[in-house]
């Protein structure tokens, strides 16, 4: 099977929160339509690679590649437009707005009010929960409803790129089985290439097509998502197995 082009590179990225760094010089390769998950404990670096590619984090050194074009100097917002769209760990909705306010937050670069409004109702029809609360603070939203909200709102943007941090932090299991299926079909439909942060492994190593595990600022491992599942230590750190 030919490999997907590359449309996000990562090429020796380094961060630095003041005199610690965070990111070792990573390199990390999205391409078309993939969904790749980045896998590892907390403080592995993995929202903060996310961060750096939607522009919210300065790298201290290395490279980001978007389209075949560095990422060096361009504001977030500019990033967006670009097509980089991330929905963060936390949701970070606004709650003292409504569903359908917040939706079109997320549509803030875009001009087309057709289009824009065509891409709320197709969000409508992954997330019915949502229009049937389009009205509703999004604050009073339970939490897998304020997920959905979430994802809802980066892709009001229309991405090349999908960043999801952590989308089943907190919900039930049923919630994440949902979440994750519509995270597929929205893969499937729209050819939206999808970088997963997620600490619940196993979940994310069945959506995606090949995955990266991180430990204090490094890749240690990458590979197709299948190949990573069955692998021993992946096993014993992440998937609660022996290995074998």
């Amino acid at each position: 099977m030919t490999a997907p082009a590359p449309l996000l590179e990562l090429r020796g990225l380094q961060v630095r929160y003041g005199n610690v760094e965070a990111l070792h010089g990573i390199d990390l390769v999205a391409g078309a339509g993939e969904i790749v998950a980045i896998l590892g404990a907390n403080g592995a670096g993995k929202t903060t690679t996310l961060k750096a590619v939607s522009g919210l984090l300065r790298p201290s050194g290395g490279e980001i590649h978007f389209e075949g074009r560095p990422t060096a100097g361009v504001p977030a917002h500019a990033l967006v437009r670009m097509g980089i769209a991330q929905a963060p760990e936390g949701r970070r909705i606004f709650g003292t707005l409504t569903v359908r306010e917040n939706l079109l937050l997320g549509a803030f670069t875009r001009r087309d009010e057709a289009g824009i409004a065509e891409t709320a109702r197709w969000i409508y029809g992954l997330f019915p929960v949502l229009e049937q609360r389009r009205g509703q603070l999004a604050g009073t939203l339970s939490g897998g409803e304020q997920q959905m909200l979430a994802i809802g709102r980066a892709l009001m943007t229309r991405p090349r790129v999908l960043l999801l941090d952590e989308p089943s932090l907190g919900l039930a299991p049923l919630l994440v089985q949902a979440i994750f299926r519509t995270v597929r079909e929205i893969n499937q439909a729209t050819g939206v290439t999808v970088l997963l942060v997620e600490q619940n492994a196993r979940a994310a190593l069945r959506l995606a097509h090949r995955g990266y595990v991180m430990e204090v600022g490094r890749i240690v491992r990458e590979g197709p998502a299948a190949e990573l599942a069955k692998d021993p230590e992946v096993q014993k750190a992440y998937l609660g197995g022996r290995g074998g």
